[in-house]
C-alpha cells in the first residue's frame, strides 16, 4: 500500500468531519436560544428558587410589570399567583431579618 492510497482513503473521512463542522457552526449561529439580547427583549427575569422537595421548586418570575409564582416540578409548571410588580426593589420581596453566626453563638453565651 503506497502513501497515495492511504491519502486516497483518508481523504473522505477527512471531507466527512468538515461537512459535519460546518453543519455544527451554522446550527449554533442560528439556532434559537432564550439567552443574552432574546431573554432581555422579552423582559423576563427569575427574581429567585426555592426548593421545596426534590425536583420541586417555587420561583418568582418577573414577566414585563408582572410577578408570578409558579410551581415547578419535574412534568409541570402552575401557575400559582400572578401579582402587579409595585416594588421597586427586587429583595423587599425577600428581605428577611436574620441574624449571623456571631450574634447567636453570643446570644447562647449570654454576651451582649
Amino acid at each position: 500500500m503506497s502513501f497515495i492510497d492511504i491519502i486516497k482513503s483518508f481523504l473522505p473521512l477527512v471531507i466527512m468531519f468538515m461537512l459535519l463542522f460546518g453543519v455544527l457552526l451554522l446550527l449554533k449561529k442560528y439556532s434559537f436560544s432564550l439567552s443574552g439580547k432574546k431573554m432581555q427583549s422579552l423582559n423576563v427575569s427569575i427574581i429567585h428558587n426555592q426548593l421545596i422537595l426534590p425536583k420541586k421548586y417555587l420561583s418568582l418570575v418577573r414577566v414585563q410589570n408582572k410577578i408570578l409564582l409558579l410551581g415547578i416540578s419535574e412534568n409541570n409548571i402552575t401557575l400559582l399567583k400572578e401579582m402587579d410588580d409595585t416594588l421597586q426593589d427586587e429583595n423587599e420581596l425577600l428581605k428577611e431579618d436574620k441574624p449571623n453566626l456571631i450574634e447567636i453563638i453570643k446570644q447562647n453565651l449570654g454576651i451582649k
